[in-house]
Formats: C-alpha cells, structure tokens, sequence
C-alpha cells in the first residue's frame, strides 16, 4: 500500500548546543537530513543523543542552534507539524489496550489510517490488541509505540532506540517495517548504541561522540574519512564499528 501523504522534506540541524552551566551535552552539532532516508545517529551512552532528540523536538530548550527545513529555521508550530519524536522506555495510557492506543493516533493526531492493518501486522501487534499497554513485555512495548510513530501524521519521525527490547528476530522485523515506510517517502532518523543494527537499517550515519560530531555520511563516506585520519600503516576500517573506534 502507497503512503498517503508526500514525501518528507529536506532537513538541517546547525549549529545545535546543550549546556549545563559547565558541561556541555551538546556542542555545535551539525548535519542535515535527507528526504525518504533513515539516518542513524550512532553513538555509545552518554554521547548525547538523547538530549539530541530532546533538543531537536522541542522537549528540551536548547542552548543554542536552529532546525531548518527547505532552508526555514522552524518555530516551535513547524518543528511540532514536522517532527513526532518518539522517546525510549515509556509507558503512555497504561490502562489502555494496543487498539485503543492506535486508534487515538489516527484519531486525535489525525494518523496515518490507510497504513494501520499494514503497520499492526508488520510489527506482529494482532494477538496484542486488546492487552493493556502497562502489562506488555519491554519488547512487546516497544513494537507498540514503534507502530504509534508509523502511524503518527509528521512527515519526519525520531526514534530512540528502536531496537532496545526486542530479540533478534523482532528487530529484524522492525528494520524491515522501518526501511519500507522510508522507501514511501517518509523520513527517519534513529539513535541507535547497537552499532550492528544501524549498519542493518540505515542508509547514511551521524557519528556522535561526547556531544560532538564526529563524521557524517554513507558507510564508505565514514571509511574513507577514517582511512585519511589513520596513520600510514593501519589498515582499511572493514565495518562500521571499526570506522566508528577509528573517529572516535
């Protein structure tokens, strides 16, 4: 089934920066975002991706920076009718069955109601329908709220973590699902630690170490920014968590 709405526009963060008196969560982060792509900001825990999204999203007020989009810097209107960010390890409406969550997605947020058997059989959610989302497994949750950011309106979709949660069979579901609604048009951008997985779905990476960014681009983009950074004698970076030690 074709994706109702049109395809994503292009996407540009500059310049975003999150202090703590002192610290400094984020620093000067920079990179764009394609339309129809799924772009992995990679990095270990704590590198700030988290508060990345928050900033991006309008959850947390950033210390400085802007979000563009066409070359539009985005008011906190735009940024909320061109982004759903979709946050790791929550619970909303506990009480509430799977359908029931679904359907105040397309409902209330004015979803996307064409794809919602598509999404619900994607993510195997048929035999979930009627539980409670408070009584569903951590991984079980996770594919739930995974079906509420599909179906959610906003052309561009953040997603934290995606994976956590699910086995290995699930995750290669989800992937599956992910990568098809950005074959459509949509536009995603997913922090992933498990660096294995973001080499599975993503088309192009952000690279964030301590707050900065570290390379931006395809997975030959990155090997070829860490082949010139690497002394004479190292060897080509034959994956992307060899690339991702390399420039960090």
């Amino acid at each position: 089934m074709s994706d109702p709405r049109g395809p994503a526009p292009a996407v540009r963060v500059v310049g975003m920066t999150k202090r703590y008196g002192r610290l400094s969560a984020l620093e000067g982060v920079t990179f764009s975002v394609q339309p129809g792509e799924v772009l992995g900001v990679i990095g270990p825990n704590g590198a700030g991706k988290t508060t990345l999204f928050e900033c991006l999203s309008g959850v947390r007020p950033a210390t400085a920076g802007a979000l563009l989009c066409d070359g539009r810097v985005m008011d906190a209107a735009a940024r909320s009718a061109l982004l759903f960010y979709l946050p790791d390890a929550i619970t909303p409406w506990p009480a509430q069955p799977v359908g029931w969550v679904l359907d105040y997605t397309l409902g209330f947020l004015r979803g996307r109601a064409a794809l919602r058997d598509e999404v619900v059989e994607s993510l195997g959610l048929w035999p979930l329908m009627g539980a409670p989302i408070g009584s569903l497994s951590k991984g079980e949750r996770k594919r739930a709220l995974l079906a509420v950011g599909l179906l959610a309106p906003q052309p561009v979709l953040l997603i934290d973590e995606p994976f956590d949660g699910l086995d290995l069979r699930q995750s290669r579901e989800a992937a599956r699902a992910l990568r098809s609604h950005a074959e459509r048009g949509r536009t995603l951008v997913v922090s992933v630690h498990q660096i294995v997985e973001a080499a599975r779905l993503c088309h192009r990476f952000v690279l964030l170490s301590e707050g900065r960014v570290r390379g931006e681009g395809t997975f030959e983009d990155l090997r070829a920014l860490a082949r010139s950074a690497a002394p004479p004698q190292a060897g080509v970076p034959a994956d992307l968590e060899e690339v991702f030690l390399a420039l960090t």
